[in-house]
């Protein structure tokens, strides 16, 4: 699958994931945030709702039109500060692995996909996640880029190129995380 396929027709995403896309703008462009979600029928998003995921899929995809993948990876690294996520979280190791539970918590309705830590390199500070879910790349690299840096100030992710990802219409992405 690419980047805004869901992988099933009727996966919803609550309310308080979808507005970060809101909160990711400043304030004097939210209100362009909220008629682009408005063009893809999520009226008035509210936090305990719940709206199509293909909705919100399909406004990624204006706002990346409009706006480009900066805008994309911005309101990723609002995901942790709005989406609901675990509480017991105090390492970056535990924080990328908590990335899937959230996901979890903030979908339902069928396969959604998953963010999985494959690999952390204590030695060279390196972790390595793979992303399967319809998700755009640059939001997912937003999202793993603020989860990284609630534990450790210096984070770089970077889309590994090395495999065929989401943008390549591939099922899945992987991301290199570095402590540097």
């Amino acid at each position: 699958m690419a980047q805004y396929i869901p992988f099933a027709p009727h996966v919803e995403v609550n309310g308080e994931t979808v507005l970060s896309t809101v909160n990711a703008f400043p304030e004097y462009m939210r209100a362009m945030a909220i008629k682009i979600l408005e063009n893809q029928g999520i009226i008035n998003p509210l936090p305990g709702h719940w709206y199509s995921q293909k909705a919100w899929l399909d406004s990624f995809k204006e706002i990346a039109d409009k706006f480009g993948a900066n805008t994309l990876f911005e309101i990723g690294k609002t995901i942790p500060a709005n989406a609901k996520f675990p509480s017991d979280i105090d390492s970056i190791s535990k924080g990328l692995k908590s990335i899937d539970m959230a996901y979890k918590m903030n979908h339902r309705n069928g396969e959604i996909g998953f963010y999985k830590l494959v690999s952390e390199d204590p030695k060279t500070n390196q972790f390595v996640m793979q992303c399967k879910n319809p998700y755009p790349c640059d939001f997912d690299r937003g999202i793993i880029t603020a989860i990284g840096r609630k534990f450790v100030p210096n984070v770089e992710v970077m889309l590994d190129k090395s495999k065929p990802g989401r943008k390549d219409g591939a099922n899945d992405s992987w991301y290199i995380i570095k402590v540097v």
